[in-house]
């Protein structure tokens, strides 16, 4: 198995559907090889797994105060800019970070706000290898983010007729997020709710300006900010704060069927069986009812009533119906990496190890481009131990399959060779 190697993957991950006993954002890597260790779900509800990748498209979406000019390319924006997204889709950092210092090598960043776009993308990318404490240092040169040398008025001969500040938001997330990296949760927490005023701030003003494209780009990413805050929460069985902040966001749209299924799902970690069943069936009635926000094409939408339904099947500990359920959204998209793993758990909660591991293997072999996901990993090598006497050897194989073809990011510890 894991013999062919294959292009830079995509490090997008899906969404997170969980049991209500399991912590949606575990990132232990260290489960033990008793079946109730293993992770139920692709755990993308925890903050970066759900944000990254917008962030980054937020870098080059709008740096500053004001939506940009009129351009027809990334790169009329900042220098190069379109091969740094590009590269970041892919999970190549290293090799964003090889690009950005040969810009600076070679002087081609002339204009200020080109300096704090680069300088977005090297903290990212410092952030995804894992090395924060470069990131920090990085941040720290910076200074005071509100001061007059990242505005653009500073510099009219530059920035003729435009005004506010320079700074991508994105740098102001990563701001937040740095300390959560480097094990200090709360202060990461309390730099997100001051981003959240921040933005907040923002859109009273646009508003009173009646800048409506402006108030409608911070809306977003308000809406941005407080997905963070609802990542950190759920992670941390912080379910209160969570059914708040998820049922502010649902008001704000009332046709987002993933955001309702989450509402289902902290539903069912607090026990309310039943309110959870009348969730699920709201999202289902909007299926056939074909009301949506346009987050998801149709068998995207199928998918996610057909794993709501398997959730409650699980919850029951009815794995059979499960299985079956899942099957029918493999059937539909054999990409839906979720359903993957989860029926891979229920055949494994069923006492079938062989067809459990035979189904992500098969998984990472035929679609690595979306099977390839940390839990995933950690779940299949969790099943390894609990099947395989020369575990260790089965393990080393798959790491090495995983070094040729996975991003730069990727947490190869996940293999616990």
């Amino acid at each position: 198995m894991f013999k062919e190697s294959s292009p830079a993957k995509d490090p997008d991950s899906p969404e997170s559907e969980t049991r209500p006993e399991f912590n949606p954002s575990s990132t232990d890597t260290t489960a033990t090889t008793n079946p109730s260790t293993v992770q139920t779900a692709i755990d993308s509800d925890s903050l970066e797994a759900t944000t990254f990748e917008s962030a980054s498209s937020e870098v080059t979406s709008a740096a500053a105060d004001l939506p940009p000019e009129r351009f027809n390319s990334l790169d009329e924006l900042t220098h190069d800019l379109g091969s740094l997204h590009e590269l970041s889709t892919r999970g190549s950092w290293q090799a964003i970070l090889e690009k950005i210092a040969q810009a600076r090598a070679l002087f081609l960043l002339t204009k200020p706000h080109e300096h704090l776009t680069y300088l977005t993308y090297q903290v990212m990318a410092l952030v995804k290898l894992r090395l924060s404490d470069e990131a920090v240092h990085e941040l720290n040169s910076l200074h005071d983010f509100d001061g007059t040398h990242y505005r653009y008025e500073s510099f009219p001969e530059i920035y003729p007729n435009r005004k506010g500040s320079m700074v991508p938001f994105s740098l102001r997330w990563l701001y937040a997020l740095i300390p959560t990296k480097l094990g200090n949760r709360q202060e990461g927490l309390d730099r997100l709710y001051v981003l959240l005023d921040f933005v907040r701030d923002r859109i009273r003003d646009k508003e009173s300006q009646n800048l409506d494209d402006s108030v409608e780009l911070w809306k977003k990413r308000e809406t941005f900010v407080m997905s963070c805050l609802l990542g950190f929460h759920l992670g941390h069985k912080e379910f209160g704060v969570s059914l708040d902040l998820i049922k502010e966001l649902i008001n704000r749209d009332p046709l987002d069927p993933v955001l309702i299924s989450k509402l289902g799902s902290v539903q069912m970690q607090f026990g309310d069986i039943e309110g959870a069943k009348a969730t699920f069936d709201r999202v289902e009635k909007m299926l056939n009812e074909g009301k949506s926000n346009g987050l998801l094409d149709e068998t995207q939408f199928k998918n996610l009533v057909g794993r709501n339904k398997a959730l409650v099947y699980v919850v029951a500990k009815d794995y059979v119906s499960a299985v079956k359920v899942y099957d029918e959204c493999i059937e539909r998209d054999n990409s839906d990496a979720i359903a993957v793993n989860n029926k891979a758990l229920c055949l494994m909660y069923l006492r079938d190890l062989s067809d459990a591991i035979k189904v992500m293997e098969n998984a990472l072999e035929r679609v690595p481009t979306a099977a390839l996901n940390e839990s995933l990993v950690v779940n299949l090598c969790s099943m390894y131990e609990l099947a395989y006497v020369n575990h260790t050897d089965v393990k080393r194989t798959l790491n090495n399959w995983i070094a040729r073809v996975a991003p730069d990011d990727f947490d190869s510890s996940s293999t616990r060779v």
